[in-house]
């Protein structure tokens, strides 16, 4: 199985539905029926078997606020594998296809939230920047959180540049 990039302007709606239903099937956070959590992507990378969509990753390219600098990131959200498909690779598959994306953009990191193995597999590192964001759970512009400690921030650096793990991380909106 060869992953598919479909740039976010291209999902038909019938993509967008199976991806949606397929982040239902596999988080207990509510989407809302959305394909995408707060904020919508650059491109999602899919898996398709019988030409339903078993597998998503989605790629957001966006700019951050770490300490004083604005820098070009990739965050990587939404990971999903249908619960009958899980264990045979595709979360990694998608992923390397995900990394080559962000090596080819103007990003200098990889950002994500998430424990599984095959980050650490694939270099990333648990940093522990203090995060503003915004939360727009529920597709609503909620409370703004400053300065907040978050768990399970990752990061993968695509140059010779290191990221600060330590300094005050502005997400400048959503979480990805």
């Amino acid at each position: 199985m060869t992953p598919e990039t479909i740039p976010e302007h291209l999902l038909t709606n019938a993509d967008e539905s199976e991806i949606a239903q397929l982040l239902a099937r596999c988080f207990a956070t509510d989407f809302g029926g959305r394909s995408f959590f707060q904020t919508r992507h650059t491109c999602r990378h899919v898996l398709r078997h019988d030409q339903r969509i078993i597998a998503h990753l989605a790629l957001q390219l966006r700019a951050v606020r770490l300490g004083e600098a604005l820098v070009t990131i990739a965050g990587i959200a939404d990971v999903a594998t249908d619960p009958d498909h899980r264990g045979r690779g595709h979360a990694t598959r998608l992923l390397q296809a995900a990394l080559a994306a962000a090596r080819r953009s103007p990003a200098r990191h990889v950002l994500l939230f998430g424990t599984a193995k095959l980050y650490a597999a694939a270099g990333f590192r648990l940093v522990e920047n203090p995060l503003t964001y915004l939360d727009m759970t529920g597709a609503r512009t909620g409370q703004l959180h400053r300065d907040r400690p978050v768990e399970h921030l990752q990061c993968l650096d695509l140059g010779p540049e290191t990221w600060d793990g330590t300094g005050p991380l502005d997400l400048l909106g959503g979480l990805f």
